[in-house]
């Protein structure tokens, strides 16, 4: 019988960006000084294979946008969404049926694209753990069938309870890093999920950062998305991210 190859692919991909992309002040470092606003995404893309979309934690995007942002990105690129504030931070996950419908409905067309990435639901910091509602919200959302990541930003959802429904609904912790709260690193979903938001990075971090991803890609797909900023310092570290994969 033969073994697996040495340098077989992972059984996931990985998948880095940033939390956003339309930044003119990302030039001339990032994008080209001479690049239009419009072109914006579609160079972006030529660079990072993913972007987490923030621009829905606030608003639903129209039909139009969503078609406008996947002609501008190839057939492998995919979109990650920050889910809607009246989940996270209105309702805190109560009584959400509707609102995650119509979050839901608005990306659809990414998800039948087959270029969607992963709905992060990110908690206020006041936000204590509670997982019998935790637990409800998931039982509710299968019907929408999206990975989920969630994003906890109060220490008290950090147990064992909290992972257990997680896994239970094959839903990720998100793995989030910032200079004020670092996440553990629990798996609890056949994906994951990272968020990189500390103010610095040294070469030595970003190439630890590499060799997490390729060994996490081994179990699953990887999703990493660095901090959006008025400067591109977080595009960039991004793009080092990526192309040390590829060339891995």
């Amino acid at each position: 019988m033969t073994g697996p190859k040495k340098n077989a692919r992972p059984h996931g991909q990985f998948y880095v960006g940033c939390s956003g992309w339309a930044y003119s002040t990302w030039k001339p470092d990032f994008y080209p000084s001479d690049l239009p606003a419009k072109k914006l995404l579609n160079y972006y893309a030529s660079r990072l294979n993913s972007v987490e979309v923030n621009y829905t934690f606030r608003s639903l995007p129209s039909a139009n946008t969503v078609r406008t942002w996947l002609e501008a990105t190839g057939a492998s690129f995919h979109f990650s969404f920050k889910a809607p504030q009246r989940i996270t931070h209105i309702l805190r996950l109560r009584n959400c049926h509707d609102a995650l419908r119509q979050f839901a409905d608005s990306i659809a067309p990414v998800a039948a694209a087959n270029r969607i990435g992963l709905v992060l639901f990110q908690l206020p910091p006041n936000a204590k753990a509670d997982v019998d509602r935790l637990d409800a919200f998931l039982d509710d959302a299968r019907a929408v069938n999206l990975k989920f990541a969630f994003e906890f930003r109060h220490e008290s959802w950090f147990c064992a309870d909290v992972y257990a429904a997680l896994r239970a609904h094959s839903a990720a912790l998100c793995i989030a890093e910032s200079d004020d709260l670092i996440t553990p690193e629990e798996h609890t979903a056949p994906f994951r999920c990272y968020r990189f938001r500390k103010s610095e990075y040294s070469a030595k971090d970003l190439a630890a950062v590499r060799s997490k991803l390729q060994t996490r890609a081994a179990a699953g797909d990887a999703f990493a998305y660095f901090k959006h900023e008025e400067t591109p310092i977080g595009a960039l570290r991004a793009v080092s991210v990526l192309e040390g994969l590829r060339s891995a």
